[in-house]
């Protein structure tokens, strides 16, 4: 057998079983942050994997067959993404599949009649037009400094990406924000803090085993985006550590003092500030 197949798949199983620890254990934190942010004493750490396993326990009620297709391919997009991110493939491929997951949510919220999740539905799919260009062009950012779209091109680098693109880094903490739902963004869904007026959004007519694969789909999409944020200061992986704590409570800092933006304003802010200051940082390198 080629050495490599079992490379990739001991890489491939020590990313979803990581991926899976860290992104509850994150979530735990989350909850935790947030509750003392309130003044309250808030869940244990370990609450979002007793929560799964719970959901996991409970009858399998579905509207309808779809809905678990549809939830089990956001898993697999959002899985998939982190995998082929750590192994260092294609940036921009990469970017697509987890674009995928996105739009398997999407259309898990149109296959039910709910008002509440058809509404989020559309409110994601402007989400994923707010956050998506961003993207793009902090992959074409990345390709000016190292030259190459693949994610294992940039710990060669001689310095960190941060250096040559930091309004690109900036832009892509609004981008992020927009993609993990977190306030002032989180127009679709309202994740676990039920910040606005459509009840939990997309996931609202998901219960039981079907809700617990979106909740880990969630779980693996914000390792995803963490990882890519930690990308701009490989190969020193302490310091981007630190740099990913910080981003990470200020992602949590900022989702509880913020009030919820209307969708034109998302556009606005996604548009305007992240698409341009990342246009800015791409233009200076190419000129």
């Amino acid at each position: 057998m080629n050495p490599l197949f079992w490379s990739w798949s001991a890489v491939t199983i020590a990313t979803v079983l990581g991926g899976f620890l860290l992104g509850g254990f994150l979530t735990g934190i989350d909850r935790k942050l947030t509750a003392r942010m309130q003044n309250r004493v808030g869940p244990p750490i370990v609450q979002p994997f007793f929560d799964v396993i719970k959901l996991w326990g409970k009858e399998r009620v579905m509207v309808n067959p779809m809905q678990l297709l549809y939830a089990n391919t956001y898993l697999f997009f959002s899985v998939a993404s982190l995998v082929l991110l750590i192994l260092g493939w294609d940036l921009l491929m990469i970017l697509f599949i987890s674009a995928f997951a996105s739009v398997a949510l999407v259309l898990g919220g149109y296959s039910v009649e709910s008002p509440y999740a058809r509404i989020a539905s559309q409110r994601e799919i402007i989400q994923i037009a707010a956050a998506e260009p961003v993207l793009v062009l902090a992959m074409v950012g990345m390709f000016l400094v190292t030259g190459d779209f693949t994610a294992a091109a940039i710990p060669e680098h001689p310095r960190p990406l941060l250096v040559d693109l930091p309004l690109v880094f900036v832009a892509l903490l609004i981008a992020i924000g927009i993609k993990l739902r977190k306030s002032p963004f989180d127009v679709s869904t309202s994740a676990h803090h039920a910040h606005q007026e459509l009840v939990r959004g997309i996931y609202t007519e998901f219960a039981g085993p079907t809700l617990a694969v979106l909740e880990v789909g969630h779980w693996f999409e914000m390792i995803f985006f963490l990882v890519f944020l930690g990308l701009f200061w490989a190969p020193d992986w302490r310091i981007a550590g630190l740099l990913l704590t910080s981003t990470f409570i200020l992602e949590l800092l900022v989702d509880n003092i913020s009030a919820r933006y209307t969708w034109s304003w998302l556009l606005k802010v996604a548009w305007v500030g992240g698409m341009g200051l990342a246009a800015v940082n791409v233009a200076w390198l190419y000129l």
